[in-house]
Formats: structure tokens, sequence, C-alpha cells
């Protein structure tokens, strides 16, 4: 595994860079000295974020939607022309759920399946060329504690989060000769406005905080252990308080006894 002490002269591109995790991810990187590519689908506001980060004018905005796969090789193809070059990809667009299975319809299932999993998955198919030719790079992908636990009010989220891993793990090991390194994050409970977009059944957004969000982990603590992490060549990084470090260590040596704790659990 690859460690860096710095991100000069590295390009960093993260999706869901307008907000949460994706901006806090990109001031990091570029306070390590990455240039960083900005992808969501306000360019607006990814100029804000730009105009944030050290050294703004070696940082490039390139809105389009996660969902959409013309937009996606437009994207891809204006990153090679602007910077020749992508040593970092990190898949952090997402969408969450705040509803149960019983109120939940196909169409909400479906979209957070499209956004957290299919989404992903065809970025990175378009990306992974250039990290062949490279022989280097490294591909993240942030998953979710929900996706190692599932809980209630969050199937469809658990689910999209566990199925990017398990896809992650999967090209981790078809690509590990080619000098092509895979990492996935795990964030518990971070502040960010997360909850306010989170879908509820009928796919409309929540449009509130949740306490358990309210009181996380500092958006900006978390990028700074991710960033960290993803230095340090590491790829299982779990991000979050204590109580979610203790349901990722309890997950793996009692099932049982999770599911028992998930039951008690006052996650909404």
């Amino acid at each position: 595994m690859a460690k860096l002490d710095n991100l000069d002269n590295k390009v960093v591109w993260i999706t869901g860079a307008s907000s949460g995790l994706g901006k806090a991810l990109a001031q990091e990187c570029a306070l390590q000295g990455a240039q960083v590519i900005l992808s969501a689908r306000r360019f607006e506001e990814l100029e804000n974020v730009r105009v944030s980060l050290l050294h703004p004018d070696q940082h490039i905005s390139i809105a389009m939607d996660i969902t959409d796969e013309a937009q996606i090789r437009r994207a891809y193809e204006e990153v090679l022309a602007k910077k020749g070059q992508i040593d970092w990809l990190i898949n952090n667009a997402g969408l969450s759920q705040r509803a149960l299975i019983a109120d939940t319809t196909m169409q909400t299932e479906r979209a957070i399946m499209e956004i957290d999993y299919f989404s992903q998955v065809f970025l990175t198919k378009i990306v992974l060329p250039t990290f062949l030719k490279q022989k280097s790079g490294r591909i993240a992908y942030v998953s979710s504690v929900a996706g190692l636990l599932g809980t209630q009010y969050r199937a469809s989220y658990s689910a999209a989060k566990a199925a990017i891993h398990m896809w992650a793990n999967s090209l981790r090991a078809e690509v590990a000769q080619e000098g092509v390194e895979v990492s996935v994050i795990f964030p518990g409970f971070v502040k960010t406005n997360v909850s306010f977009n989170a879908l509820n059944g009928q796919g409309k957004p929540q449009a509130h905080q949740d306490e358990a969000i309210e009181n996380g982990l500092d958006a900006d603590d978390f990028a700074q252990q991710t960033v960290k992490a993803l230095m340090n060549g590491k790829e299982y990084i779990v991000v979050g308080g204590s109580k979610e470090k203790l349901g990722v260590i309890v997950s793996r040596l009692s099932p049982t006894t999770l599911y028992k704790m998930i039951r008690k659990m006052r996650v909404k």
C-alpha cells in the first residue's frame, strides 16, 4: 500500500463536493496540496467551495448530474483535458433515507439505489481505464456504518451502501496487480445537511435535522481522519463516534448480538 506524506501534484476528483462531507474532504485535500476537481449538480455552489480552498486557482469546478451518463462522460473528458491525470477518485455523492420499509415506494427504493450504487459504478467504469493506464491511483467510496449494520428507517440506504462496499471489494481484488488501490470509507453520524435531504417513503426530502446527526462528529474532523487514512493507504476506514465503532466491532464478532442491539436503537 502506497503511503503519502502530502498530496502535492496529485489530482483528486470528489463527487458531491458542493456541501457536507464532500466539501470538507475537498478542503482537507487542498490543505494537503492536492489539485481538486469539484463535482456536483450546482455549479455556483461548487464555485463557492472552490474559492474557499487553499490556492483556489489550481482547483476546478465541473458540474454534472451523477445519474446522467452523458454528463459523466463529458466531465471525465474535461478533467483529462485540463489536468491530464486522476490520482484519487472519491465517490462521495449520495442520498440518505428516513422511512420505514412499509412506507417506502418502489420508486424511492430505486432512486436511492440509482444514486448511491449505480451512479458510483458507472463513474468508476468510465474512469478506470485512466487508472489502469497510469498503473497508479486510488478509488475511494463513501459507504456508511449503516451499510455495515442495517438499521431502521434506512433499509434502502443501508442496502445501497452495503452493495457499493461489496462491489468495491471485488474491484480491489481485480485491480490489485495493476497498481490501482481501492478504499471504502464508513462514516458514522457526522454533522452535515444529510438529514434535510434524506428521502421519506414518498421520495420527498425529509427537510429537518436528526438529533443523532446534530450531535455527530464535526465534518472537518471526519475529513482530517479520512484523508489521513487514505494517505496512509488504508482500505477499510471507519470514521465516527464510539457507539458506531462499537457496532462495527460487534457486527464482526457476534451478528446475533448486533441484531438485538439494533432492535433497541433509537435511530430516527
